[in-house]
């Protein structure tokens, strides 16, 4: 049996670590991307599996590299998790255009550059693109104007490349983490952050990065083979009740 080939980027921390691990323990090789070069081989060097690639997905030369030394290592490539991301949360009035395009090339241009460039790998494995989209995506914050419509529009690129690339058998998909439990997160969410993020989620606390991870391999993998096009938000009922109202609940 041939064993699966994952390309995993934003792979040297969070879920994209985290993906990574998961689809190693579930017996997929993967190809782990990031522009964090001493992060990314840190991370890597006890990994059997795992394979550090270290690129930039926001500059076409570099990808279009990436996926020829991805394809040279492995021969195939099975599944392409977008997941590389960065954020500035700032007033609109007070984000910059340089930091509107910063968040944009690797948020959206990356999305659309390392996917556009898998394709023919994918036609090869009937494979599969999971894209990592956001509860920002789908619902406005204050702060994000950035952010959240650069991961508005990866959500609506992932119906795209649902709605044409479905005659080559490969499937696209997005999901949409809400709240969850990284360093970062713990790092600049204060008390009141925190504590208005669990009012607001019916399941009450916040998600691992191993729970996103899950939901990617599984539509990655035989189990979703009828799955494609969806977003699925993994955030504690988040984005489903809006308005959080916990007195009521009790």
């Amino acid at each position: 049996m041939t064993q699966k080939i994952a390309l995993v980027t934003g792979a040297a921390r969070g879920i994209g670590l985290a993906t990574s691990k998961l689809f190693i323990e579930q017996g997929w090789k993967v190809a782990m991307i990031d522009r964090d070069g001493d992060e990314l081989t840190q991370a890597t060097s006890a990994m059997t599996d795992g394979k550090a690639f270290i690129f930039d997905v926001s500059v076409p030369q570099q990808v279009d590299q990436m996926i020829d030394d991805v394809l040279s290592e492995f021969g195939r490539i099975d599944a392409v998790i977008n997941n590389a991301g960065v954020a500035d949360f700032l007033p609109v009035e007070e984000t910059s255009f340089a930091t509107w395009r910063r968040i944009m090339e690797t948020n959206l241009d990356g999305v659309f550059l390392v996917s556009q460039a898998a394709i023919p790998a994918l036609k090869e494995t009937k494979g599969a693109i999971v894209n990592i989209g956001s509860i920002s995506g789908l619902r406005a914050s204050t702060l994000r104007v950035a952010y959240g419509t650069s991961k508005a529009a990866v959500i609506h690129m992932t119906k795209q490349q649902a709605a044409e690339l479905g005659e080559y058998g490969i499937r696209a998909n997005c999901v949409c983490p809400g709240p969850v439990k990284t360093k970062l997160a713990m790092a600049v969410h204060s008390t009141d952050i925190i504590s208005a993020y669990l009012d607001a989620m019916p399941l009450g606390r916040y998600g691992t990065e191993n729970e996103i991870a899950e939901v990617i391999l599984f539509l990655c993998s035989d189990k979703a083979s009828f799955v494609t096009g969806q977003t699925i938000a993994t955030d504690g009922g988040f984005e489903s009740t809006g308005v959080g109202l916990p007195a009521l609940r009790k």
